[in-house]
């Protein structure tokens, strides 16, 4: 007799036993547990997030990360189910499992009033994804940031803390607006997704990652940021946001950050920008289909609306579970 449970306890030792190898993060098993623990301590977290598993018995078949969110279809507030981190165990793959408990969750989120489910994965890992779920397109660009390195440009920069939040969540609604579709980011879940990041670099092997986190600001507000996933030489910029229109004040963070190691080889600077997005001082390099997938499915008995286009669709990478 199979059932879905939440994941707690033993099973979610046997679940972390069984992702962590193949995580995209890269944590040893150790440091991967206390990064799931960690992410259930924030105020988002404990409020929004929670692994569900198929067990027959003791026995685990498949496990998901499941995560309410908040957003925007077409003018309107939505409810939306995400789930991430889908798992099969290997001695169960091919009979169906992941599909069960995707159903399963996805019947209870519509049951409890979600309008709208996402799906992510990763290319080459794409779940056995149930009917009526469409990939939303999405580009990885690679970026040069025009700059001389003979010094820093004339931006008041500083490490973003939290009292900058507001100001965070206050652009970033202002950016969505003309977006057919996008999360509404509030300040927990811009809180989180930063500590998510902080928690990746802080956990793994020694020198391995770097957060960034600066704001550019007029007087005590801040007026642009940038958080900024670094790798060795390569930079994922992770999200950012700009009071100005075109983006200027993230360019000059950007030139900023690459300023402040004039001897250093300059980074690969990868990201997702929002479709007419693209600061002064940047140039799309190169675009590439992105390896990571998000799928949408409108969940009950709403109309039926066209397809998503990636220009219609504002995501951030550091949202993307």
């Amino acid at each position: 007799m199979t059932a879905v449970v939440p994941v707690q306890g033993a099973i979610r030792d046997s679940v972390l036993d069984a992702i962590y190898p193949i995580s995209p993060d890269g944590l040893d098993r150790h440091a991967f547990g206390r990064f799931d623990a960690a992410q259930m301590k924030t105020a988002w977290g404990r409020r929004c997030q929670q692994r569900f598993a198929l067990v027959e018995g003791v026995d685990l078949l498949a496990s998901a990360a499941c995560y309410d969110l908040a957003g925007r279809l077409e003018g309107r507030a939505v409810r939306i189910c995400g789930i991430g981190s889908v798992f099969t165990h290997p001695s169960r793959r091919g009979l169906g499992h992941a599909r069960v408990l995707l159903e399963t969750l996805l019947d209870e989120a519509a049951g409890k009033g979600a309008d709208v489910a996402l799906l992510f994965s990763q290319t080459g890992v794409e779940p056995d994804a149930p009917n009526g779920f469409e990939a939303i397109p999405s580009t990885e660009v690679t970026l040069d940031v025009a700059s001389s390195r003979h010094g820093a440009p004339m931006t008041m920069v500083r490490g973003g803390e939290e009292r900058d939040l507001a100001a965070i969540a206050a652009m970033g609604r202002v950016r969505a607006g003309p977006f057919r579709f996008h999360l509404d980011r509030d300040i927990d879940l811009i809180q989180y997704a930063i500590t998510r990041k902080r928690l990746l670099a802080g956990l793994g092997s020694t020198d391995a990652r770097q957060l960034l986190f600066v704001i550019a600001e007029e007087g005590i507000t801040a007026a642009a940021y940038v958080v900024v996933s670094v790798a060795g030489s390569t930079w994922t910029l992770e999200e950012c946001g700009d009071r100005d229109a075109s983006g200027a004040r993230v360019g000059a963070l950007l030139q900023a950050l690459i300023a402040r190691e004039p001897s250093e080889r300059r980074p690969t600077i990868r990201a997702w920008l929002p479709p007419r997005f693209l600061p002064p001082q940047i140039t799309i390099v190169s675009a590439t289909p992105s390896t990571e997938i998000m799928m949408v499915r409108l969940l009950g008995a709403g109309p039926i609306l066209p397809k998503l286009s990636g220009d219609e669709v504002l995501y951030w990478r550091s949202d993307f579970f």
